[in-house]
């Protein structure tokens, strides 16, 4: 985590601090912080409005982090090498991994709305690995499916309440793979309902029910969806439900606590936690059971059959070497854990995989400037279209995914691990202060995503053939007919 951020926690999680600032401890030498203590603390440097703001930061952070490591997870699954009597039930797991991770998607854009409602700037960044989390559920690594990622995700997801041997073995086989003690994402949750709940803090002013034209709404982000149900035959696989996804519209104290309930039930299943070891007894609805479902189901295979479940896809694929810190002059010794992907065509895919996922980041991001909705008369507005762009940016993250977790990572070992998708962050996701420059920006990206795909034409052996780049640049080339129209409209095309 950041430092400018990590700073402001010590209120929240004292213990995680062997030192507490000088104002921090007299707070708690005051009474303030307690064991068991319900009242939020305001850290130094704050007022409550801009605190829940920092807050809904970390949320937002928390939610981008766990939707990316579920689908490298996701993703890793599968492969030639998942024995024939195995095959069905890693595809119902992966699918149902898959749909945790759109839902988290869902979680990730109703912060916008809670953001936005208050008056804040919305946040879709996240750090690159390797990063500590003390207030995160556990680092942030990309690792393939395994009982020991498994694990924390189930850790992670878990309710305050979950108990019992089987609660503890899976907590301590989380903590020995995070090498750290994993947090529960409710936590912060409830720190923030607390907060919105107490009128002392937060009045009723400071929501501002005239930004819901601005927010995300189900209506646009929940498409091919089940309102208010999870539907059957995800994937057309009878065993398991398609996704719910939760997009809620923040105008009031009440509106902001309904949503940060439902994301908190969707993950947690608070009062159906599954202690009992009877999963067929307890209605599979939350992220913490889904997983713990299949945690039951993976451990019950033999070390064999769990190492052929997943692809040998490498940890932290990144498409360029970085030098370890204790390579650096002034820098501490520190180990960078990341995986460089030195075959040359792999790094193309790579370096094409991290620029769509950008231009989704960039499209959600730019969406929430424009009020209005998607479409005027059967047109698509300039709302409509980044919406749109954005579902087909998803298809493309997982058809770009589905290329690298089969390339090899290194080119001296065409037959070792595989690369998959590294998720690296741009360098900003800051967006233009003026419109037509947010367009133009987003007319950079397409045209930067042609050159990439022309040089893996041209590198690839397959590439002049490859139905999905060919494709890619006949979209390409519609997207920069659309946005060359919207400039034209707004009098610039420089």
């Amino acid at each position: 985590m950041r430092s400018r951020v990590q700073r402001h926690l010590a209120s929240i999680v004292p213990d995680l601090f062997e030192d507490r600032s000088p104002a921090v401890a007299f707070l708690a030498s005051a009474g303030s912080i307690e064991p068991g203590e319900e009242r939020p603390v305001l850290p130094p440097e704050f007022n409550w409005r801009d605190y829940t703001v920092m807050l809904l930061h970390v949320a937002a952070e928390i939610e981008h982090s766990l939707m990316v490591q579920y689908l490298f997870a996701a993703y890793s699954m599968g492969g030639p090498q998942v024995p024939r009597e195995l095959r069905d039930d890693v595809r119902e797991w992966q699918e149902v991994v898959l749909g945790v991770a759109k839902e988290e998607m869902g979680h990730l854009v109703t912060v916008q709305n809670l953001l936005t409602a208050l008056g804040g700037p919305i946040n879709l960044d996240r750090e690159d690995y390797p990063w500590g989390s003390d207030f995160y559920p556990f680092p942030f690594t990309l690792r393939p499916f395994s009982l020991d990622s498994l694990a924390t995700y189930v850790v992670a997801e878990s309710p305050g309440s979950w108990s019992g041997p089987e609660a503890d073995e899976i907590k301590k086989r989380a903590a020995e793979t995070a090498s750290q003690y994993v947090n529960r994402v409710g936590q912060l949750y409830e720190r923030i309902d607390r907060i919105l709940e107490n009128r002392d803090f937060l009045p009723d002013e400071a929501f501002h029910a005239d930004t819901l034209p601005y927010q995300a709404s189900w209506d646009e982000w929940g498409r091919g969806y089940t309102r208010g149900q999870r539907g059957r035959e995800a994937g057309n696989l009878p065993n398991v439900k398609s996704p719910e996804l939760l997009v809620f519209g923040v105008f009031s104290r009440d509106s902001a606590r309904k949503a940060l309930r439902e994301i908190g039930e969707q993950g947690e299943a608070l009062g159906n936690q599954g202690t009992t070891g009877d999963q067929g007894a307890a209605e599979e609805t939350s992220h913490f059971n889904r997983f713990l479902g299949i945690y039951r189901a993976l451990k019950a295979l033999s070390p064999q059959q769990q190492a052929l479940v997943a692809r040998p896809v490498a940890e932290n694929p990144v498409t360029v070497k970085r030098l370890n810190e204790s390579e650096i002059v002034g820098y501490a010794a520190a180990e960078v854990t990341t995986s460089p992907i030195t075959d040359p065509v792999t790094a193309l895919w790579g370096h094409l995989f991290n620029l769509r996922y950008r231009m989704l980041l960039a499209d959600i991001s730019h969406a929430f400037l424009l009020a209005g909705p998607v479409d005027n008369g059967g047109v698509l507005t300039g709302r409509g279209a980044l919406v749109h762009r954005a579902f087909a940016e998803m298809y493309n993250l997982r058809a770009l995914a589905g290329r690298l977790v089969e390339r090899p990572l290194e080119a001296k070992a065409p037959d070792g691990l595989r690369a998959g998708p590294p998720f690296e962050m741009p360098y900003s996701l800051e967006l233009p202060h003026h419109d037509h420059d947010r367009w133009l920006l987003q007319r950079d990206l397409v045209q930067a995503s042609r050159l990439l795909t022309a040089q893996l034409a041209d590198t690839d052996p397959d590439g002049p053939a490859d139905p999905y780049l060919v494709a890619l640049r006949e979209a390409d080339q519609r997207a920069l007919d659309q946005i060359g129209h919207v400039l034209e409209r707004k009098g610039c095309t420089s």
